[in-house]
């Protein structure tokens, strides 16, 4: 018989470790942001963002949060009996409110890098593919809505391996490979890709700054 808590044991710790990374990346965002350091670019770099298809819904659960701190202290502390749970409510929302806000902050400070010798792909500080030039064959325009919200995606096209790192469940850029590549990312797995996709607000802006990288034909959504 499989000993169930030992095959379950293993699996936890990894998780839990990734939880407290994310956690403390949060918090380490949340902070460079408020301080407004200068991101740490290279002379020729150019960074492009990626926040502004889901900066709309990160507002809206930004004011969200902001109303319903007050809202829910109110009732608490005429509807609790036990002091100390009002306490703990508000704890709760106000760390729920900076946790947004620290992940709008990790979008943020963590942007799309294009330099002199690559692309540099990011989203938030959990992801970071770096693609040299001389392994892109060409860069293309073409938006695409995917049908999970997962942010990175693996598929298998004909005979070809993509990977895509969306955002908001989208992408608008297609990097295509002069050879298969294997990232150094866990949700991509180890095999080597063909392709891969990103987002970014400035697709065209992205695709002038490339360095002498062909740009194929613009596609429409």
């Amino acid at each position: 018989m499989t000993d169930t808590k030992a095959s379950t044991r293993p699996r936890v710790g990894p998780l839990l470790r990734r939880a407290a990374e994310a956690e403390a990346a949060m918090w380490r965002s949340l902070y460079l942001w408020a301080r407004r350091r200068p991101l740490p670019l290279a002379p020729g770099d150019e960074p492009f963002g990626y926040l502004g298809v889901v900066k709309p819904i990160l507002g809206i659960f930004i004011g969200l949060s902001v109303v319903e701190i007050p809202i829910f202290d109110v009732v608490v502390t005429h509807v609790v009996p036990w002091r100390p749970a009002r306490w703990i409510v508000l704890g709760l929302g106000i760390w729920g409110l900076l946790w947004m806000i620290g992940l709008f902050a990790n979008m943020t400070i963590h942007p799309h890098v294009v330099g002199d010798r690559g692309l540099r792909v990011r989203l938030s500080s959990g992801i970071d593919i770096w693609i040299p030039w001389t392994d892109v064959e060409a860069l293309r325009k073409r938006y695409r809505s995917l049908p999970s919200s997962r942010s990175v995606q693996v598929e298998q096209e004909g005979d070809r391996r993509v990977v895509s790192i969306a955002v908001g469940s989208q992408t608008s850029i297609d990097v295509l490979l002069r050879r298969p590549l294997t990232f150094e990312e866990s949700k991509t797995g180890s095999t080597p890709m063909d392709e891969l996709r990103l987002y970014a607000d400035d697709p065209d802006g992205l695709l002038r700054s490339a360095r002498g990288t062909p740009v194929r034909n613009t596609v429409s959504r």
